[in-house]
């Protein structure tokens, strides 16, 4: 019979596969990072004055994602994590073949569609079970490094791709890399990755259940009621005005001021290295030092670093910013995560941290068409980084008003 213990180091070899596991997901949309951009003009005509077509495929990327997130959560309380985290390989499968052979801009929002369901069941998934495998002290330090993982990848994938769409060419290039990474994640998921539920209902024993609630009725709370959940929720909607502004405008912006597309990428990918390392760090940090501090710094640090960009005018300095967004995300991004889960019941922890990740990742939709919009009527490049970096800030406010300083542990 199987012994079941909460703790990292008692379950370091699931914890091992769950980390590999996320690092291919981050591998899958690292690879649409920043060759993307590149090819809606070189291979479909978008010009960068075409704003709102080329945020297109971020704003159904968000709202699929959105969507998965919130079904996710309910998904794996219900049926497991593991058959979740299958099903989101699966669904994987057709993107490079779509990658290649596209004949317009359309095929391409599809595969982004596709990818989507893939990052908000797999990437969901990966958290979900180290948090069940994790004791409940252990929930910053379990975020931090399930999103180092994914975001090292992130910025791997990032100038790999780079290097072989230079060599080969962006679509034969996207496609080996794709065709690699989604095989390893789907065979890997199938035959190496534990079902955790068992985990999970360990650490309901002794807690005195909360009375069941519908997801629709969790979502109301979450999202409207609970002004504490409703603070961490909008947080991490406005936090993807960051990434989306990193992910859409920084590579125009970039070959707008005359930089290669593997340039372009180095200074990316050192936003999103930082972000990921740096939250082996802040993770814990933030166990040991509460979730508020770390939050609204992280937001703010975010805001102005993008205003700084565009007064900004050589590599160096353009690479500088990047590690300072990337801190700033670092802060933030894993501590959000761990605050919800703090002020979450731990039978409706997975459905709570579904409408999270919900919220959060429809704010890919949110900025990216808000973004384009502004972009399109000003046709200046300049006027997205100034909603971006206000509406961090705001956003870092109102989380300084609304959140407790108190650190909850359950």
């Amino acid at each position: 019979m199987m012994t079941i213990r909460h703790g990292i180091s008692e379950n370091k070899l699931q914890i091992i596969l769950q980390l590999i596991q996320v690092f291919l997901v981050g591998l899958t949309i690292g690879m649409t990072r920043t060759v993307i951009p590149g090819l809606a003009d070189t291979e479909f005509g978008l010009g960068s004055q075409q704003f709102l077509l080329l945020t297109s495929f971020v704003v159904v990327f968000g709202v699929v994602k959105a969507i998965m997130n919130l079904l996710a959560g309910k998904l794996s309380d219900t049926y497991g994590r593991k058959r979740v985290l299958v099903t989101g390989w699966v669904v994987a499968i057709p993107i490079p073949l779509m990658i290649l052979y596209a004949p317009s801009w359309n095929w391409i929002v599809a595969a982004t569609l596709l990818l989507g369901v893939n990052q908000g069941l797999c990437w969901s998934m990966t958290i979900n079970s180290k948090l069940d495998l994790a004791r409940l002290n252990q929930k910053g330090l379990v975020n931090g490094i399930n999103e180092f993982s994914g975001y090292a990848a992130v910025a791997i994938a990032g100038v790999i791709t780079a290097y072989i769409v230079d060599f080969l060419g962006a679509r034969q290039g996207l496609f080996i890399f794709g065709v690699v990474v989604i095989f390893l994640g789907l065979i890997s998921s199938i035959f190496s990755i534990k079902e955790t539920m068992p985990w999970a209902k360990l650490h309901q024993v002794g807690v005195t259940p909360a009375t069941h609630q519908s997801l629709g009725k969790l979502f109301i709370q979450a999202s409207w009621h609970d002004k504490v959940l409703l603070s961490l929720n909008q947080a991490g909607l406005v936090e993807k005005f960051t990434d989306a502004m990193v992910w859409i405008f920084l590579p125009v912006f970039f070959l707008s001021k005359n930089l290669t597309l593997i340039e372009g990428s180095a200074i990316v990918s050192v936003y999103a290295v930082v972000w990921g390392g740096s939250q082996l760090i802040t993770g814990p940090l933030s166990d040991k030092i509460g979730r508020k501090v770390l939050i609204v710094g992280g937001m703010w640090i975010c805001g102005l670093g993008l205003l700084s960009i565009p007064y900004t005018n050589n590599i160096f300095l353009w690479t500088l910013e990047a590690g300072v967004i990337g801190t700033g995300m670092a802060m933030l991004y894993p501590t959000l995560g761990a605050a919800v889960a703090d002020f979450a019941p731990v039978e409706s922890r997975g459905t709570l941290l579904g409408i999270y990740r919900f919220w959060r990742d429809f704010g890919y939709a949110v900025s990216a068409l808000t973004l384009g919009m502004v972009a399109q009527m000003t046709q200046v490049l300049i006027a997205p980084f100034l909603l971006a970096s206000t509406a961090m800030i705001l956003s870092g406010l109102y989380v300084l008003i609304a959140l407790p300083s108190t650190q909850i542990q359950k």
